[in-house]
């Protein structure tokens, strides 16, 4: 393996500079971004400069204890995210409870098998694949729950008189929803699937660029990168279901009486 080319702190401010001309330009034509585009930018430097130490400690000492709560804390954090990117979204813990269970059954089935049947790093939870890998499936199934449960709270919202009029006149929850619980986890899958059709054609993915640049011969970054679309795409498309099922039934009583009273705008 050829030996990785090193960045020196320089070369990161150097290539901020684009970025910095669009929060000039921006200011220039009065966008209004300005300020948030520097509060997301100096956010994203904090947030990973704190990461790589976190991860240079983590990996060098070895603990499973560790690796898990770290790996607790990116499920709790990304739980809270899946709910707050949702325009109405459900009152109480169920608003967070599902959403955040859905993800952490598909992603932690996933990410065990990756780990202790396909990767298998000895140990198999070491940090250095666990973390990055969780973070990868993590990251895809929180939006994937995102957009299907923000879909599916808006429609029944919207076509709550629809819906009340087919239950009325004999019509079961799941039939009455069903339409609007397909649209959601249509909305729900749909990155995953354009992802994985756009890849090595328009795009090519940040995990395979990296090793690229690392040194990695392609066709092995090929396969890992291939691997890692595959467990998203598979953790996501179950997140995405369980889910919004779970948010529907929770949207019916059982008189089969749709609640939208439990749902309430985000602030």
């Amino acid at each position: 393996m050829a030996d990785y080319i090193q960045l020196g702190y320089m070369d990161i401010a150097l290539a901020s500079v684009f970025l910095l001309l669009n929060g000039a330009l921006s200011l220039w034509l009065r966008l209004g971004i300005a300020r948030p585009l520097a509060f997301a930018m100096l956010r994203m430097v904090g947030q990973l400069l704190l990461v790589g130490l976190i991860l240079k400690k983590l990996f060098d000492i070895q603990s499973p204890w560790l690796t898990l709560l770290v790996a607790l804390f990116m499920a709790g954090f990304a739980a809270r995210e899946i709910r707050a990117r949702q325009e109405r979204r459900l009152k109480g813990w169920r608003g967070l409870a599902i959403g955040g269970t859905a993800m952490g059954a598909s992603v932690g089935m996933v990410a065990l098998v990756a780990l202790t049947l396909l990767v298998q790093p000895d140990p198999w939870w070491a940090p250095r694949y666990a973390l990055p890998l969780l973070g990868m499936i993590l990251g895809n199934a929180m939006t994937g729950i995102s957009l299907s449960l923000d879909t599916l709270h808006t429609a029944l919202h919207r076509e709550q008189r629809a819906i009340e009029a087919q239950l009325l006149l004999g019509a079961g929850k799941w039939q009455a929803m069903r339409p609007f619980i397909r649209q959601a986890m249509r909305a729900g899958m749909m990155p995953s699937i354009n992802g994985m059709a756009a890849v090595g054609v328009v795009s090519l993915p940040g995990m395979m660029t990296g090793q690229i640049l690392s040194g990695v011969d392609p066709v092995e970054a090929v396969k890992y990168q291939l691997m890692v679309m595959f467990l998203i795409a598979g953790a996501t498309g179950l997140a995405v279901m369980l889910a919004t099922l779970g948010a529907a039934r929770a949207l019916c009583d059982d008189r089969d009486r749709l609640r939208i009273d439990r749902l309430r705008k985000g602030a």
